[in-house]
């Protein structure tokens, strides 16, 4: 990838997003449902885009929200709809478009009373727990956030009483009947005025702040980290959490010290990202300037996304961690250190996570669930406790509770960041001590992903490919041992194709949004056999797409 010059540098002011611009867009721009790019389209879990080319408006959030109203109807979910928002600027409007249509259609909500911004693993939590033991009136939820992505992007998605992304069957039912109401200028939307909506007998205030916190002590041993006095900090990124850090530390008497409470829908106070632009993503050194900036004054630092289902972590020993590293680490911490879980409970990965996993899975005498990229193959299998731990290579994962039974079915950012301090004052080492000591037992792994142009025609022929137009009989001077179009775990397509060796492999698939295929790669035989990897890589694709 070309790194941009400004990257790792502090934001210059030319880039910062017009709030009132976007906002203004948000209203009075018309979306086209005629052209593609601005037609609602769910991604791995949701919709998301920026009002400024209409890709996320008014119309999109009140056709997605009838739709959703209409599957909770066609799938008898009467229970109440918990909903929650981030700190991007375009959430808020989203949110009241969805309480004009959700109070129009009766809908019991459940916004928050306590802190205006309520976090993705917090709405999870809350599903979780109000329908344990239900087999009827299932609760369900909406959180209003695009993740970590840039200040202009607005993001929707929806979770089902599993309380985890919804599935591709769920998205695309609601997609498509989204689209149907932005078609017909959304004259099938309910919808009543805000102020109404707002004082409408159907909308609840609830304390998704105290449920929350007063349960983390089921899911991490803070009675360690509290009597360990290690020094912890946390910058909160201007995200959905900022008033959650304070009361953990109150509730648990953790040495915590939270280093900013800014919010700004600017984001004026990252340095930005590998491509020049704001990215609040917690795993990525350039962005995360400020955070690696803690590393000499705390024992462990760590940050989480905007909307917090993401992790950062920053110890003193190694500055900050890949996220691979960290999942590594912590899936062998936990599966050492939680003896009421399942001893049959596998691990799960992302087909594009580190083998590392692997040789640690393998270490701990327990199966691997390989799965597609997308935290929604994870739901089902921690639901059920026969996974304990679902990790993704771009830093989300979740875990059961101390008991063995489910704490979120979404990823959460705040339960590694925890998890690090617990690691640490119990093993007296930092998480990158703890991951020197697996690359002393199974080699280093250097790990990368890289970005290649693709048409839209090619990126179909790419999610179609088969394992025979791989022709290819070796990769960076290593014979191939393996080719797949189909995860592991679960035997579904990935829309790519993953090419193995003894040391090495690459995976390439490509964008949802971008004209772009991604490839991801990874060595034990160091930075240079990585690079022909990936060199190799694009060759390898580039000549199966041309046939």
């Amino acid at each position: 990838m070309k790194i941009d010059p400004s990257a790792g540098k502090p934001a210059d002011p030319s880039i910062l997003i017009n709030v009132d611009q976007l906002v203004s867009a948000y209203f009075n721009e018309i979306p086209d449902p005629e052209k593609p790019e601005e037609r609602v389209q769910f991604g791995t879990s949701g919709h998301r885009g920026s009002s400024l080319n209409k890709a996320f408006n008014e119309r999109h959030i009140l056709s997605i929200t009838q739709a959703i109203c209409e599957y909770r109807k066609g799938q008898k979910i009467t229970g109440p709809l918990f909903i929650g928002i981030d700190t991007h600027a375009l959430s808020v409007p989203a949110f009241e478009s969805a309480m004009e249509v959700l109070a129009a259609n009766s809908i019991d909500v459940f916004i928050s009373g306590t802190s205006k911004y309520t976090p993705t693993p917090v709405i999870s939590h809350a599903i979780l727990v109000y329908n344990r033991g239900k087999k009827d009136q299932l609760s369900d939820g909406i959180v209003i956030t695009p993740s970590h992505n840039p200040p202009t992007e607005g993001g929707f998605k929806y979770n089902p009483p599993n309380g985890g992304p919804a599935d591709i069957e769920t998205t695309k039912w609601i997609e498509s009947r989204a689209n149907e109401l932005m078609q017909s200028k959304l004259a099938g939307v309910h919808r009543i005025s805000l102020g109404k909506a707002m004082k409408a007998s159907t909308t609840h205030q609830h304390d998704y702040l105290s449920s929350y916190i007063e349960d983390l002590g089921n899911v991490i041993d803070m009675e360690a980290i509290q009597g360990a006095k290690i020094s912890l900090g946390v910058d909160p990124l201007g995200g959905a959490g900022v008033d959650y850090w304070q009361p953990i530390a109150d509730r648990y008497k953790l040495n915590l010290t939270v280093v900013s409470k800014v919010v700004d829908p600017t984001f004026s106070f990252m340095t930005v990202d590998w491509d020049g632009k704001i990215r609040m993503d917690p795993s990525s050194p350039y962005a995360m300037q400020r955070l690696i900036g803690l590393k000499d004054r705390f024992d462990i630092a760590f940050a989480c996304d905007t909307d917090h289902d993401r992790h950062g972590i920053v110890t003193k020993s190694s500055g900050l961690m890949p996220p691979n590293h960290y999942l590594s680490t912590a899936i062998l911490y936990l599966f050492q250190n939680r003896s009421h879980w399942n001893k049959n409970a596998a691990v799960g990965k992302t087909l594009v996570s580190s083998q590392m996993i692997d040789r640690v899975a393998t270490k701990l005498g327990r199966k691997l669930y390989e799965v597609p990229v997308g935290f929604k193959w994870f739901v089902k299998g921690l639901l059920d406790g026969s996974l304990g731990f679902g990790g993704e290579e771009s830093a989300g994962a979740s875990f059961l509770r101390l008991d063995g039974t489910v704490w979120t079915t979404d990823k959460d950012g705040i339960i590694p960041a925890l998890l690090s301090a617990e690691m640490t004052a119990r093993t007296g080492k930092d998480p990158g001590e703890l991951y020197n000591d697996l690359t002393k037992e199974f080699g280093e792994s250097i790990y990368d992903r890289v970005e290649a142009t693709a048409t839209p025609e090619q990126k179909e022929l790419l999610k179609k490919l088969s394992p025979e137009q791989i022709t290819s009989k070796e990769l960076a001077g290593e014979k191939i041992v393996s080719i797949l179009t189909k995860a592991p775990g679960n035997d579904t397509s990935f829309g790519g194709v993953k090419v193995i060796t003894e040391h090495g492999w690459f995976a390439a698939r490509p964008s949802g949004t971008e004209n772009i295929y991604k490839i991801y790669g990874e060595s034990f035989s160091g930075k240079e056999h990585l690079q022909k990897i990936l060199e190799e890589a694009q060759v390898i694709v580039d000549k199966a797409l041309k046939g």
